[in-house]
């Protein structure tokens, strides 16, 4: 896993695919985290990879 930390500036621009709502930063896991789809976009070599298929579903003890 790297820990190549995402760019701050497109941080603030992305938002989620599926509800076009805010992101959370968890940098512990390396992903952008919907809590609206209750969905974790991985970050790949410090890229967001913002495709539905490649989230990881929340599971109801996450926030």
């Amino acid at each position: 896993m790297s820990l190549s930390k995402p760019d701050p500036k497109l941080l603030e621009m992305l938002v989620c695919p599926l509800t076009q709502t805010a992101l959370d930063y968890d940098e512990e896991n390396q992903e952008l985290v919907s809590e609206t789809a209750k969905l974790a976009f991985p970050i790949r070599d410090g890229i967001p990879v913002m495709v539905v298929s490649e989230a990881r579903e929340l599971s109801d003890d996450e926030p």
